[in-house]
């Protein structure tokens, strides 16, 4: 079970969750009739932002040995690492807004730089999860797209392996003894409110 915990966890991590989010927004909604080289030229764009430069961030980190352990378990050291994670999205955001993205897909970034802000500063006193917070966003997007009818697939059953998802990550989570129960749902409504309200 905590071989498999693991593997969510890392599936599912904080850094992954936005070019999921951005694969979504390309391949589900209206914004499918752009040309596929075009879609993927975002989804190549915004994964180098989002996901290469945090974890090359962490990774330099860990060598320098600023940072004990790369997974950030440690409460005390994730102040940097939030921060320059906070810093690319709103580098995402920038470059979304500058290809003419929807305004919609662009505070999707927006709104994980201030689930991030949130749990960078929640953490100075309680260990929420970002894991939660990153794909409680996700899930947050897939609601947003349903109830403004941008969806071109049936967005109810998108929505439920979101959901479904959550709660296998939250397990996961749990099992690896790296958060709470109240830890993990808090992590979610961050995430969830955070890009749902601001979409």
């Amino acid at each position: 079970m905590n071989k498999a915990a693991h593997i969510f966890s890392w599936i599912l991590s904080p850094i992954l969750v936005p070019t999921y989010g951005v694969i979504l927004s390309l391949w589900v909604t209206v914004l499918c009739v752009l040309p596929l080289g075009v879609r993927w030229n975002v989804v190549i764009m915004t994964s180098l932002i989002t996901a290469f430069l945090p974890a090359l961030a962490i990774f330099l980190l860990y060598k320098f040995k600023a940072i004990s352990d790369p997974g950030l378990n440690n409460r005390g050291e994730r102040y940097v690492p939030y921060g320059i994670t906070c810093v690319c999205y709103i580098l995402a955001t920038w470059y979304l807004v500058r290809i003419h993205a929807p305004q919609w897909m662009w505070m999707f970034m927006v709104g994980a730089a201030t689930a991030t802000l949130v749990c960078v500063t929640v953490n100075v006193w309680w260990k929420i999860s970002a894991h939660m917070a990153a794909l409680g966003g996700l899930v947050g997007l897939m609601f947003r797209i349903m109830t403004d009818g941008l969806g071109i697939v049936p967005m109810w059953g998108v929505t439920t392996c979101g959901i479904l998802l959550l709660g296998i990550l939250g397990t996961s989570r749990l099992l690896l003894e790296r958060h709470t129960f109240w830890q993990v749902i808090a992590g979610t409504a961050v995430g969830f409110a955070s890009v749902y309200l601001l979409t």
